[in-house]
């Protein structure tokens, strides 16, 4: 009888657990999101392209799963490239802020978005490369 209930108890315990053992999006997994982000320079009517480049030092954000703020921000690197690193399976929003060409954002800045997907465990997903604007 005393095994029998141990049992229970163990199998009750276990069934606690696995809804536990689905995790969210976000950090402390094994999967990694890299990419780039290129800028295209214009002056200050956007009529005319002075320069392009990967974009050295510049910001770039990322969302967990369905949230609508930035969950990690970092700096890219020297060549415009960034890794958001230990992350779990799950959907993720990347964004850079570029210079808002057709005037519609009063602070002059509009969000550029990428959506990628990391799929399995220890994944490296490439997100590309994100264009933004300058003047």
């Amino acid at each position: 009888m005393k095994r029998r209930l141990k049992l229970a108890a163990l199998v009750v315990l276990l069934l606690a657990m696995v809804p536990a053992c689905e995790k969210d999006p976000g950090e402390g997994g094994n999967s990694t999101i890299i990419g780039k982000v290129y800028v295209r320079e214009y002056n200050k009517t956007f009529t005319a392209l002075s320069a392009e480049y990967f974009a050295p030092d510049e910001d770039i954000y990322i969302i967990y799963g369905d949230g609508t703020s930035d969950d990690d921000r970092l700096r890219t690197g020297p060549d415009g490239d960034f890794t958001f690193r230990y992350l779990r399976v799950g959907k993720y929003k990347l964004y850079a802020y570029s210079a808002d060409s057709a005037g519609i954002s009063a602070s002059g800045k509009i969000p550029v978005y990428r959506e990628v997907e990391i799929t399995k465990k220890n994944q490296t997903v490439d997100a590309g490369t994100i264009i933004i604007l300058k003047n």
